[in-house]
């Protein structure tokens, strides 16, 4: 087994760094389009309704609480990180980037902030978000405005 070369690491740093920038701006846009209009009526993808009615029965009795989220009980947990798996790949080709990182924040009340946020796939933000939208739950920062 070779070692990877010092422009390769370099290289790497580079594509965290992109991520890290193109996941900020994802983040930064969405809660403008939260404080520009009511998030009950946005449509994050063609298939919201799907997606949010395959969550709940999916997860049933674990449904996780949407308005402050728990990421170790709801997210990183052994049986969690099971569910979580088998959704997600659920929505490979049905969804665009469905496995790319997101930021998604843990208390629906407040803006990203570095203790706000998780780091979760594209349909797991999309997943919570449709249902924080569904509840009316991001309501509070169209009205803020």
């Amino acid at each position: 087994m070779s070692l990877p070369k010092a422009e390769d690491l370099e290289q790497l740093e580079e594509i965290e760094k992109q991520w890290a920038v193109k996941a900020m701006h994802h983040a930064e846009t969405y809660f403008s389009l939260l404080e520009a209009m009511d998030g009950s009526k946005l449509k994050l993808t063609k298939i919201d309704d799907e997606i949010y009615n395959d969550w709940v029965a999916s997860f049933g009795p674990d449904l996780p609480r949407i308005d402050i989220l728990d990421e170790d009980k709801d997210f990183k947990s052994p049986a969690m990180k099971e569910k979580w798996r088998n959704f997600i790949q659920k929505y490979e080709g049905k969804v665009t980037d469905y496995n790319f990182g997101s930021l998604l924040r843990i208390d629906v009340s407040q803006d990203y902030t570095r203790e706000n946020t998780m780091f979760v796939t594209r349909i797991q933000f999309l997943t919570i978000e449709i249902a924080r939208n569904k509840a009316g739950l991001n309501l509070q920062h169209y009205k803020k405005n």
